[in-house]
Formats: structure tokens, C-alpha cells, sequence
């Protein structure tokens, strides 16, 4: 199933996109579904056509667990070794912005690159959580770009003012509840060249190993977003480019960006 968060006429609504979201526009509706998506959800009967709808974030988390120097190649572009452990850190739930929203600019930064990333997508209240079952507690997954202010991150040391802007986490541009991420090709284009061209396979920890360890640390919350690292490939956007990140199996992350 693919889910999505959209915009219409009377609101705001969780809906399922049938019969696939890859289709022509026109052949496809957002069907809404009642309340949440979580556990096994239930529809109003309410459906609109895509042209009548906005896709906004597929989910409003209330953290988002951040995965660094998960691909061997972006760890050395970096300028360091590949870390033997997952080495995390979060983003806001205010950085969280969907499809076609403008990336903002900080002023006061110098350099802002994309990260196009494999984003999981939590699905039910864990903590504690064996590898073997990492996957099982997940909603689905969909696309990321863990936009980062890249003169301050190496300024600060640690990484929360650049990474914790408003807009500075795209997601979208839906949730889809059956893919497996084991080895889907991720891409990233600036204005249509591309930048970033890699494989989740190359995960040095796979998502039910990010889970697991993540779930050791905190308790993980129905909707909470793991954003599962960036391959190589990073560099700034300016003002005016658009960026988009696309996910074998989970579309296309637009968003245009803008001076904040």
C-alpha cells in the first residue's frame, strides 16, 4: 500500500493512493482513510482525484533519528574511516517539510547540501527491539534529504544547528508499506544533473540493524522517521536549483530552493 498526507478542500487526510501512485494522474485517487494509518486502517469513503489534492509529508513525526557516515564512500568523502558502530543524531519534527516545499536558506550559512536518503518509517510503539525483528515494527518507507548547513557542522562539531533548520528535512512523497529496502538504487539530481547514484546494499548497517540499535536507546513512537545515511555524491544547492532525490519502488523528493 502506498499512504500519503494530503491536502484538500475540507483539510488535512491520511489516504491510500490507488491503484498506484507511478500511474497516470488521472487514473489515481486518494482514498481517505479514517484517523491514522497505523495498525490495520479503515476507510471513510471519501476519495478525491490526485489533480484535486496536495501531497504534503507522508507523516508528521515526533523525531527524527538521524543515521551519519552509514555509506563507506561518504564516511572517506568526509575525511574519515567508516564508524564500526551507527553513529546517530536527530533532527526536529520542525525541519520536517513535504513535496514541491522550498528549501530555505539559512543567511547566515555559507555552504547547504543535499543528502538524498532510504527513510523508515516507524509503525508501532518499541523499545529494546531484536535485529531479526527491525523490520517488523516498521510502517513502511519513503524518501528523505537531510539537508545540512555544511560550514557549520564542521564549525560546531556537533551537528544540530546544521542540520536542525526549518525545511531542513524533506519527506515524501509517500509511505509505501511493502518495499524492501535491501537493494534499492537511490539518486540525486541538482537542476537534472545527476549527483548522487548508489545502492542500498551498501548500507554498512542495514535498516533492521539501525532499528535495533536506535530502539536500545530511546523508545521509537508510531510515525517517528529513521533517516538510514546519505552515499557519496554530497554538495551544495544554491538559490534558484531544485533538488530531487528518487528511490527505486518510492518515486521522486522535489523541492525547489529558495533564500530564507
Amino acid at each position: 500500500m502506498r499512504l500519503a498526507r494530503v491536502a484538500h478542500s475540507d483539510g488535512v487526510s491520511f489516504v491510500a493512493l490507488e491503484p498506484d501512485p507511478a500511474a497516470p494522474q488521472e487514473k489515481v485517487l486518494a482514498v481517505e482513510i479514517d484517523q491514522h494509518p497505523f495498525g490495520d486502517p479503515t476507510f471513510t469513503g471519501r476519495k478525491w482525484p490526485m489533480a484535486d489534492v496536495r501531497l504534503l509529508a507522508p507523516i508528521l513525526p515526533t523525531k527524527v533519528i538521524c543515521v551519519g557516515k552509514n555509506y563507506a564512500e561518504h564516511a572517506r568523502e568526509m575525511g574519515s574511516e567508516p564508524p564500526a558502530n551507527p553513529v546517530i543524531f536527530m533532527k526536529p519534527s520542525t525541519s520536517v517539510i513535504g513535496p514541491n516545499a522550498a528549501i530555505k536558506l539559512p543567511p547566515n550559512s555559507e555552504r547547504v547540501d543535499f543528502e538524498g536518503e532510504l527513510a523508515a518509517v516507524v509503525g508501532q510503539p518499541c523499545k529494546d527491539v531484536p535485529e531479526a525483528r527491525g523490520t517488523e515494527v516498521l510502517l513502511g518507507y519513503t524518501i528523505a534529504n537531510d539537508v545540512t548547513a555544511r560550514d557549520q557542522q564542521k564549525a560546531d562539531g556537533q551537528w544540530t544547528r546544521a542540520k536542525g533548520y526549518d525545511t531542513f528535512c524533506p519527506l515524501g512523497p509517500w509511505i509505501d508499506t511493502a518495499a524492501d529496502p535491501a537493494d534499492l538504487k537511490i539518486r540525486t539530481e541538482l537542476d537534472g544533473e545527476l549527483k548522487q547514484d548508489s545502492r542500498t546494499s551498501l548500507l554498512l548497517h542495514d535498516v533492521a540493524a539501525l532499528v535495533s540499535w536506535i530502539s536500545r536507546v530511546m523508545t521509537l513512537l508510531p510515525g517517528d522517521v529513521i533517516l538510514t545515511g546519505t552515499p557519496a555524491g554530497v554538495g551544495p544547492m544554491r538559490v534558484g536549483q531544485t533538488v530531487s532525490v528518487s528511490i527505486d519502488g518510492l518515486g521522486t523528493l522535489t523541492n525547489p530552493v529558495q533564500q530564507g
